[in-house]
C-alpha cells in the first residue's frame, strides 16, 4: 500500500488473518443487534465456499448482513474506491478489493478469480454498485454471467428487504424502526456453473434482484412513524406531476410539495402517497420515479436531451490526502456522453469525455459529506467526484439520463 501516493489498484486482496477475521465478525453481529434482521434461505442450507455473493445495496446495513450469510467463511469484498479514503489500511487488512464505478476495470477481476480460486475465499459483490435511490432494483452490469462461468464456483444473490425503508439514501439518519429480512437464493451451483451458458445465469441473477421496498412495507403491514419519513424525498421526486415542471419539489416533515403549483403530498405511515389538495397521481414512490424515468427516456429518444453547468470537481488524489478541490469548469451531457472542459484553479486545462457506451450507469450522492450533492465520474486512473454549481436538485434526472442514453444507443448499435 502507497500511503501518500495514488491508490495502488494493482495490489491483491490480502488474507486477513484470525484478529482481523475475528474483528470483522464481532463488529458485524454488533451492527445487526438491534435491526431484528431475519435471514430465509431458499435452495440451501448454508452457502458452501469458495462463491460469489451478489447483493442488493440500498443501506450500509447491507454489509454486516452478507458476512451473516457468508458466516463462517471467510470473505473478500469488492468496494468502491470513495470508501478507501482515510482507511485504506484497514480496507487491505480485511481483504477489500477496490474497484472504480462504472469502469471496465479487468484488474479488479483478476484480483476476484485470484481471492476465489487461490484463497478459496467468498467474494461479495453489489453489482448494483449504488445505493438504492427509491427502493427498487437497479441496472446490473451485463457480464455477471460471464464472471460466474470464469470463476466456476457457487453463485448466491442476497435480496434484502426493509434495508431502505430503514434508512433510504436521500435521508439515511435518523433510522426507522422496522423489521429487516434477507431472501437467499442459490442462483447456481457449481455443477450448472458448468453446464449453463451465460446469458442464463445473468438471467436467473437479474430475476432475482427485483425488489420494491414500498411494497414490501405495504404487504406486510409495517409502519414508520418517523416524523422525518419524507424529508429530502423531492431529490428523488423531483418532478411534480401535477403542473409537470422540474426541480420545484421541496420535502421536509411527512409532506412534499411543488413551489411552482402548490401541490402537496404526504407519505404515510405505511408508505403510501396521498395529495391533500388535489387528484393523487401517484400513491406509490417508485410509480413516480419510473415516471419521471419514462420522461427522459422520451427526451432522449427525441434528440432533445441536454444538459450543462458549472461545476466543483474534486479529485481522490490517495487515502492520506482525500478527495482535493481542483476548480470549476463545464459539465454537459446530451448525446456525445459526459465532457468536462475548462481551466483548473492551478492554471492547468482540463479536458475528460466519458462516452456514452463507457458508462451504463452513474453514481450519485445527495448532499456528499455535507458538501452538496456530487456525481462519481470515474476513469480506469482517476475518481472525480463532481458537484453542480448552480442547477439544483439534478442528480436523479442526471441518474436517469446517463441510463437511458446508453440504451438507446446501444439499441441503435445493435440494430446497424
Amino acid at each position: 500500500m502507497n500511503v501518500h501516493g495514488k491508490f495502488d489498484m494493482a495490489e491483491r486482496p490480502r488474507r486477513p488473518g484470525p484478529l482481523w477475521t475475528l474483528v470483522e465478525w464481532a463488529a458485524s453481529a454488533f451492527m445487526l443487534l438491534t435491526t431484528r434482521h431475519k435471514y430465509v434461505k431458499h435452495g440451501y442450507r448454508r452457502i458452501k465456499g469458495p462463491a460469489i455473493i451478489l447483493s442488493t445495496h440500498a443501506s450500509f446495513v447491507d454489509f454486516p448482513i452478507a458476512l451473516r450469510a457468508s458466516f463462517p467463511h471467510t470473505t473478500r469484498w469488492v468496494c468502491s474506491i470513495e470508501e478507501f479514503n482515510q482507511r485504506e489500511w484497514l480496507f487491505r487488512h480485511i481483504g477489500v478489493i477496490c474497484k472504480r464505478k462504472f469502469t471496465n476495470d479487468i484488474v479488479m477481476v483478476r484480483h476476484v478469480l485470484f481471492a476465489l480460486r487461490k484463497q478459496k475465499a467468498n467474494v461479495i459483490i453489489y453489482p448494483e454498485a449504488r445505493f438504492s435511490l427509491i427502493g427498487i432494483n437497479e441496472q446490473l452490469d451485463n457480464s455477471l454471467g460471464k464472471l460466474a462461468k470464469a470463476a466456476h464456483v457457487p453463485v448466491y444473490v442476497l435480496n434484502c428487504h426493509g434495508d431502505f425503508i430503514r434508512s433510504p439514501q436521500w435521508d439515511k439518519h435518523p433510522y426507522r424502526k422496522i423489521p429487516l429480512v434477507t431472501d437467499g437464493y442459490l442462483i447456481a451451483s457449481k455443477e450448472e456453473v458448468a453446464a449453463l451458458p451465460a446469458e442464463e445465469i445473468q438471467r436467473r441473477i437479474e430475476e432475482r434482484f427485483v425488489t420494491d421496498d414500498f411494497a414490501w412495507q405495504k404487504e406486510h403491514h409495517y409502519k414508520v412513524k418517523n416524523p422525518e419519513r419524507a424529508t429530502n424525498l423531492h431529490k428523488v421526486l423531483y418532478q411534480c406531476p401535477h403542473c409537470l415542471k422540474e426541480h420545484t419539489m421541496n420535502s421536509k416533515g411527512t409532506t412534499l410539495w411543488c413551489e411552482s403549483c402548490g401541490v402537496t403530498y404526504e407519505l404515510d405511515e405505511a408508505g403510501s402517497l396521498k395529495c391533500l389538495n388535489g387528484p393523487t397521481k401517484f400513491t406509490h414512490a417508485p410509480d413516480w420515479y419510473r415516471w419521471e424515468r419514462q420522461n427522459i427516456r422520451d427526451l432522449v429518444r427525441s434528440g432533445k436531451y441536454h444538459f450543462e453547468d458549472d461545476v466543483y470537481i474534486e479529485d481522490l488524489v490517495s487515502s492520506h490526502e482525500g478527495f482535493v478541490r481542483k476548480g470549476v469548469v463545464h459539465f454537459t451531457q446530451d448525446d456525445n456522453g459526459i465532457v468536462l472542459d475548462g481551466v483548473l484553479d492551478d492554471k492547468t486545462p482540463f479536458h475528460l469525455h466519458k462516452p456514452i457506451h463507457s458508462m451504463y450507469s452513474i453514481h450519485v450522492e445527495y448532499d456528499y459529506k455535507g458538501r452538496g450533492d456530487a456525481l462519481d465520474i470515474a476513469t480506469v486512473d482517476d475518481t472525480w467526484f463532481v458537484y453542480p454549481k448552480n442547477a439544483k436538485n439534478v442528480l436523479t434526472k442526471l441518474h436517469f439520463a446517463t441510463e437511458e442514453l446508453f440504451k438507446y444507443h446501444k439499441e441503435l448499435g445493435d440494430k446497424k
